[in-house]
């Protein structure tokens, strides 16, 4: 579903110039002009600039999470391993086709307010639940039973969830136009694969050389 377009077109601005010149660095005015709407239509849909704030990680992480559903109630009779595959195609290209929202978040996030505390106990909870449980699945079926390493393999599986976004200097410059961000989405979902395979590989080769 998507907003009528005067509300999509302020989304779009504000999550650009939000990506740009932060959160604070971003005007109502800053974001009027760039939507081409007047200032009072974005105090009449959003209440002002927190309210838009609100309103679009809200949009985000609404479809973020719906997209992360739908695969998993799509893929539930694959195995473990394809299964939290199909989950991380989903997660990379639903944050590489919003990217510039992406890398906003994962900045925000890394400061602690009350916004990232409100983000924690709603959307935030609610992805870690769904991404751990997936890879946790992966990890059992493969028999790395030691819980130490398997909280340090998931917080290295979550980072490359989120470092491009943490990270965008690394790539935007060589990543333009909706073609070049399937193509990066598409290689940097094969490397996490990669990575995948080797993490599921690793305790049967030991177990075999025992």
């Amino acid at each position: 579903m998507k907003p009528n377009t005067s509300k999509q077109k302020v989304i779009d601005a504000a999550s650009s110039l939000f990506f740009q010149k932060g959160f604070h660095g971003t005007s109502v005015r800053d974001i009027a002009e760039r939507a081409s709407v007047n200032v009072s239509l974005i105090s009449y849909y959003f209440k002002g600039k927190q309210g838009l704030l609100e309103y679009a990680v809200s949009y985000y992480y609404e479809a973020y999470l719906k997209a992360i559903e739908e695969t998993l109630l799509e893929t539930e009779q694959f195995s473990a391993l394809d299964q939290l595959k199909e989950l991380i195609s989903t997660i990379i290209h639903y944050k590489q086709m919003h990217h510039q929202f992406s890398c906003f978040i994962h900045r925000e996030l890394s400061l602690d307010s009350v916004f990232v505390r409100e983000m924690a106990v709603t959307y935030l909870a609610k992805e870690n639940f769904y991404v751990s449980k997936a890879f946790e699945a992966v990890i059992r079926v493969n028999k790395k039973t030691d819980p130490e390493e398997r909280s340090f393999l998931l917080m290295q599986f979550k980072g490359m969830l989120t470092t491009p976004y943490i990270l965008h200097n690394e790539w935007k410059n060589q990543v333009v136009g909706q073609y070049s961000h399937r193509q990066f989405a598409e290689k940097y979902v094969k490397s996490i694969h990669q990575w995948i395979d080797f993490a599921a590989k690793e305790p049967a080769d030991k177990t075999a050389s025992s």
